[in-house]
């Protein structure tokens, strides 16, 4: 165990301070990715689950309040699941960025060798070369998974906002509930207009 701690001390002195922010932006993206995985699989069921049962409750399941009332809980499920997702987003696009800015740095200081020692001295320009290389390495290997975990968790959240549509079922016909939608809120619930609707005085 301490030599696998020794040899990734090793690696991260060899390649250079950048690798210190990757590794945070690593460990920060994976959590967020399994606690997205957490609350796709075991949380939503169960407040999907809850949605469903409430709207099942529901005497009125036609009128054009139970249609705006179906796309609120659709546009809430649809925030729930979508938390997150655009850190994911920023992280995996920064992990390249990082690694770029340690190619950088690493070059720098391997034309700081070549001035002072000039580039006869081949060991002195390896560690530069390490620092150029390794980080630019390691963003890649950070970034490439978060796509893909990224790309599952995107096809996840399409699957459960489908199935959350399809179990909140409107009845009478498809024709009336949207004809429904142009009437004026006219039910106890007090339903909010988005702001290009609402009327001028």
């Amino acid at each position: 165990m301490y030599e696998h701690l020794d040899g990734m001390l090793r690696f991260l002195e060899t390649g250079g301070p950048v690798l210190w922010p990757i590794g945070v932006t690593a460990f920060a993206l994976g959590a967020i990715i399994i606690e997205r995985y957490w609350y796709f699989q075991l949380d939503f069921p169960r407040k999907m689950a809850q949605l469903v049962s409430q709207w099942n409750a529901r005497a009125d399941l036609s009128s054009w309040c139970a249609v705006q009332i179906r796309k609120a809980i659709i546009a809430e499920a649809k925030i729930s699941l979508n938390r997150g997702m655009p850190l994911i987003r920023m992280l995996v696009a920064l992990c390249p960025m990082l690694g770029l800015l340690g190619t950088v740095t690493g070059m720098m200081a391997v034309f700081d060798v070549m001035a002072i020692l000039g580039t006869g001295n081949a060991r002195a320009m390896a560690s530069g070369i390490y620092q150029a290389i390794i980080p630019t390495m390691a963003g890649m290997m950070v970034a490439l998974p978060g796509l893909y975990f990224r790309a599952g968790l995107q096809r996840k959240l399409e699957r459960r906002i489908e199935r959350l549509t399809h179990h909140l079922v409107l009845t009478g016909s498809g024709s009336g509930a949207l004809a429904l939608q142009h009437l004026p809120a006219t039910c106890g619930t007090k339903v909010s207009l988005p702001i290009s609707q609402r009327k001028k005085p």
